[in-house]
C-alpha cells in the first residue's frame, strides 16, 4: 500500500462500537478511489462487521491489535500498560511511514500523550494543540485549543495562532487567514495576563492578527482562526453544543404544542432540514491534533458513521496538504518574527 493517502483507523475506539466505523471506512473508500485505510483492531471482530459485504479489494487491510484504551484508562495506563492496543498501533503506523495519518475516537488524553511520545513535536512547537472547525456565517472558523492544553502561556497560544493559520491556508487556501484571540472584551486593557502578552507577540508577528475577539463573534466572520487556551476553549465548545441541543428541543416543543403548530411544522420541514444540514455537526466532526510529526485526527466519541467518515476525509485532506510539513517549514519563520 502506498502510504501517499493511507489512513490508520482506530477500529475499536468510540462508543457506537466497530460497526459504525467499518460503515464509515466503505463510506470512504466507496467514495474515494484513491484512499488506502488500515483498520486497526481485533480482526474477529472487524471481519464480524465486514461480514459478507467486503471493503473494496486491495484498499483495505486489517492490522491486528490486542488491546484496547478504554475512557476510563489514564495516560499512564495507556502509554505504559497498552502497547499493543489499536490506538498505539494505529500511530505506529504513522510512526513507521506505512500510514500518513491515524484516526481515533478513543479517550482525548491517551490519544494525545501517545501521539506526542510516539511522533514528537515539529520544531518550535511546545505543546501539540487541539483544532476543530465550528460552523460560522459565511463558513466555518478554526478554533484552538479545545482541551490538550488546560493552562498556557503567551509562548503557547501564539504557536496556536500560527498553526491554526497554517491550517487555515492548507486546507482553506487562504492566503492571509485573519487569526483573533478570544478575550472578555476587544479593548486592550481587558483580558489576563496571558492574553496580553500573546496579543503583544501576535501584534509583532507576519501572522494576520486582528485583535481580540469575543464569545458572541466565535460563529461570525470576524476571524478565520479563533485562538484560546483549552480550558477555554472546550468549555466555549461543549456551551455551544448544550446550546444547540436546546434551541432543537424547544423547536420540537413548540411545533408539537398544538395542532396548527403542528401544520406549520409540517410546511417549515424543508426549511428546517437545510437549516439542521447547515449546522450539522458530524459535518464538523474531526479534530486536528496539531504541532505532530504526522496528521492525528481526533473523532468524536459518540460519532455515527457519517460523522467518523467526514473526520477520515480530513485526515485525508492534511495529508494532501502535508500540514505537518507546512507547519514545520514556517513555524521558524513566524517565532523569529518576534521583535
Amino acid at each position: 500500500m502506498s502510504a501517499n493517502l493511507t489512513v490508520a483507523v482506530d477500529a475499536m475506539s468510540g462508543d457506537k462500537g466497530t460497526g459504525v466505523i467499518v460503515d464509515a471506512v466503505r463510506q470512504v473508500l466507496n467514495a474515494r478511489s484513491d484512499a488506502h485505510l488500515l483498520l486497526v483492531g481485533d480482526p474477529d471482530e472487524i471481519n464480524r462487521h465486514i461480514g459478507n459485504n467486503p471493503l473494496p479489494q486491495g484498499r483495505a487491510e486489517i492490522v491486528p491489535a490486542s488491546e484496547v484504551v478504554n475512557m476510563e484508562d489514564s495516560v499512564a495506563i495507556a502509554l505504559r500498560n497498552k502497547k499493543k492496543s489499536s490506538m498505539r498501533i494505529a500511530i505506529d503506523q504513522v510512526k513507521s511511514g506505512r500510514a500518513a495519518a491515524a484516526v481515533s475516537s478513543g479517550n482525548t488524553s491517551a490519544l494525545m500523550a501517545i501521539s506526542k511520545f510516539v511522533l514528537k513535536t515539529v520544531p518550535g512547537i511546545d505543546r501539540p494543540a487541539i483544532c476543530t472547525t465550528i460552523p460560522a456565517v459565511n463558513g466555518h472558523t478554526h478554533m484552538l485549543d479545545l482541551g490538550a492544553n488546560v493552562d498556557c502561556s503567551a509562548d503557547h497560544l501564539f504557536q496556536f495562532a500560527a498553526m491554526g493559520s497554517i491550517l487555515a491556508q492548507a486546507i482553506d487556501g487562504a492566503q492571509q487567514p485573519s487569526v483573533g484571540l478570544l478575550n472578555i472584551g476587544s479593548e486592550d486593557i481587558k483580558g489576563n495576563v496571558q492574553v496580553k502578552e500573546a496579543a503583544e507577540l501576535l501584534t509583532h508577528s507576519t501572522l494576520n492578527y486582528i485583535g481580540f475577539v469575543e464569545g458572541n463573534e466565535i460563529y461570525t466572520d470576524r476571524a478565520d482562526v479563533v485562538v484560546c487556551d483549552g480550558f477555554v476553549g472546550n468549555v466555549s465548545l461543549k456551551t455551544s453544543e448544550g446550546v444547540a441541543r436546546m434551541v432543537s428541543l424547544y423547536l420540537k416543543e413548540e411545533f408539537m404544542r398544538t395542532p396548527m403548530n403542528k401544520l406549520v411544522g409540517l410546511l417549515a420541514k424543508p426549511i428546517l432540514r437545510s437549516f439542521g444540514n447547515r449546522i450539522d455537526p458530524r459535518r464538523y466532526n474531526g479534530a486536528s491534533l496539531l504541532g505532530l510529526k504526522g496528521v492525528v485526527i481526533k473523532s468524536h466519541g459518540s460519532a455515527d458513521a457519517v460523522a467518523f467518515a467526514n473526520a477520515i476525509n480530513i485526515a485525508l485532506l492534511e495529508i494532501a496538504n502535508d500540514v505537518p510539513s507546512m507547519i514545520t517549514k514556517r513555524m521558524n519563520q513566524s517565532l523569529s518574527s518576534i521583535a
